[in-house]
């Protein structure tokens, strides 16, 4: 009996330790989670901080909407494993779809969206698999925390009106650019 008796504490004991080398454990996990998402959330502007396939896209993508005639954009996307996403809903031709949406039917303020949101910051989201670079960051940030530059930058994308009522529902709702890091345009849309 009085061995039981001993056992009993120093058993409660390691399962109290257990407990905490566990809790420990979890909270230094979601420490370096949270660490992860802040370095890859973190805003960039360096062309060549990318990966050569995301490069070659861009430049792609760029080159064709500088040209003015949103039909140059017809053999970017169809050089890309798949259509990019262009609507929440599956569209068959992007560049229909992008005439319609235009305010005059060639489509050219769409090619302005796209320059302007490729000239600002992006970001890094995802892991593995879903990793994804994102034009403008704002589509990845909180903008009640803008900083002074920051909504200069976000200015220059959307009008200032247009920018207050996001601030205001406290996200971005303007175009975004999505591309993988073996180059494969995945999305732009609003």
């Amino acid at each position: 009996m009085n061995l039981r008796k001993n056992l009993v504490p120093i058993a409660l004991g390691a399962l109290v330790a257990a407990a905490a080398v566990l809790v420990y454990a979890q909270n230094e996990a979601a420490a370096g989670e949270a660490a992860a998402r802040e370095q890859t959330s973190k805003v960039l502007y360096e062309f060549n901080a990318l990966p050569d396939p995301v490069k070659r896209m861009l430049q792609q993508i760029a080159a064709a909407a500088e040209s003015g005639e949103i039909e140059t954009m017809r053999p970017v996307f169809e050089s890309n494993e798949l259509k990019p996403m262009v609507a929440t809903a599956f569209v068959d031709d992007p560049i229909a779809f992008w005439k319609k949406a235009s305010v005059d039917g060639t489509g050219r303020d769409v090619l302005a969206a796209m320059l302007n949101v490729m000239s600002s910051g992006f970001v890094r989201v995802g892991k593995a698999q879903d990793e994804m670079y994102v034009w403008p960051y704002f589509a990845e940030t909180d903008l009640a925390k803008l900083t002074p530059a920051q909504e200069v930058e976000l200015y220059r994308i959307v009008a200032p009106s247009v920018a207050a009522s996001m601030k205001k529902a406290g996200k971005y709702t303007y175009y975004r650019l999505g591309i993988a890091p073996n180059g494969v345009w995945h999305y732009f849309i609003p």
